[in-house]
């Protein structure tokens, strides 16, 4: 028999300061990446706050200095793969589905982008209704990279910024600061990352709580998040990516000249080949999608390609395992993605249907951990 001692240590922290309710991800060694019972307790405490009268809103946060969240772990996911688990699949809907639930929550729901905020870190802070960046946000969405495409609901909130700001991060996976990030519509308030433990006090002691009372606790410490990388060269980017092929942004970069052009190019060049087309189509597809759920499942969709392709596992080897930044793309050019290379991540499935299932069960049934409490002081 094994004593409580012995059972892992809890990932994520769910209490409650007087109206607010807290949930802190607490592994900071791996930048607060998310595993799947991360994600199965965060919906639960979500579940939780939004049954309690008492709550009035939510506030989400990593532990540690270094970031807020980094995403998924890509890791398992890869070692799962291979090994033929149905695993990836379940973190997956079930981390899309908790997207979906921090879009529609009833409550005000706080992120705090501080540090690292990539590939799931999104999910949990973009869908939220008070998003709040510092001086030590890195934000990007650096998928296709390791051989997969921004999802998340990136095929929704990186069409819903201005211009082609959103394709341009999609593509290259740009890492933005905290005045970028407000720029491209994925954030609303800046302020200094010193300050955090008194906005959770603030938030805690209001008598009224709901979205306006929230926005104007945050904005008392709301800074001028500095200057833009990317205000000065909006034109270019809206003029090199405002295509629907690949090809098309390709060449229109190979003829300009300026720096940024080749720059851009020498990036998108590194990133895998299928990843780019795929990437592009879910967001174009998305920018004409009427809700986040037909992205999510649209997205969801697209996995089984993930799954059976090359890049992506190629990708985490390069970028993770053996860490030699030496990705073998395959096919290696964009000439070399065909049609046939593309279906898998678009031909209509089952998988969609499966998702929908998981999504459509959040509002038609709770867990009894409803009734359970929550740690306060």
């Amino acid at each position: 028999m094994h004593s409580t001692s012995d059972a892992p240590p809890k990932q994520t922290i769910v209490e409650r300061r007087g109206a607010l309710g807290r949930i802190r991800l607490d592994r900071p060694k791996a930048l607060n990446s998310l595993t799947l019972d991360m994600v199965r307790d965060i919906e639960e405490a979500m579940d939780r706050f939004e049954s309690d009268r008492t709550i009035a809103a939510v506030l989400i946060n990593g532990e540690g200095e270094r970031g807020f969240c980094a995403g998924g772990d890509i890791r398992s996911v890869h070692d799962d793969g291979k090994a033929g688990s149905s695993a990836p699949i379940d973190f997956w809907g079930e981390e899309y589905r908790l997207n979906a639930r921090i879009a529609r929550y009833p409550k005000p729901y706080v992120a705090f982008m501080d540090g690292i905020v990539m590939g799931g870190g999104a999910g949990l802070s973009v869908h939220g209704s008070h998003r709040i960046v510092t001086e030590r946000t890195r934000f990007a969405m650096p998928e296709t990279g390791i051989g997969f495409y921004p999802d998340v609901g990136g095929s929704w909130f990186l069409t819903r910024g201005p211009g082609e700001l959103g394709t341009y991060l999609a593509l290259t996976g740009e890492i933005l600061g905290a005045g970028d990030v407000i720029l491209a519509g994925l954030a609303d308030y800046h302020m200094p990352s010193e300050r955090f433990a008194e906005l959770a006090e603030a938030l805690a002691g209001l008598s009224e709580c709901g979205a306006a009372e929230v926005g104007a606790a945050i904005a008392a410490f709301a800074t001028e998040p500095g200057p833009c990388a990317l205000a000065p060269v909006r034109d270019e980017i809206d003029r090199l990516f405002r295509f629907d092929t690949v090809e098309e942004i390709f060449a229109a970069l190979e003829t300009d000249d300026s720096d940024f052009a080749r720059k851009t190019l020498a990036t998108l060049q590194r990133k895998s080949p299928l990843s780019l087309k795929v990437t592009l189509r879910l967001l174009r597809a998305g920018k004409n999608a009427v809700s986040l759920e037909e992205c999510l499942e649209r997205e969801f969709a697209a996995l089984k390609g993930v799954m059976q392709s090359h890049d992506f596992y190629e990708g985490v080897r390069a970028a993770v395992i053996d860490k030699d930044r030496n990705p073998k793309w395959r096919p290696a050019t964009l000439d070399g993605v065909t049609e046939r290379e593309l279906a898998p991540y678009f031909t209509p499935r089952r998988a969609t249907v499966v998702f929908r299932k998981l999504r459509n069960s959040l509002w038609t049934s709770r867990s009894s951990s409803n009734a359970s409490t929550v740690s306060s002081s």
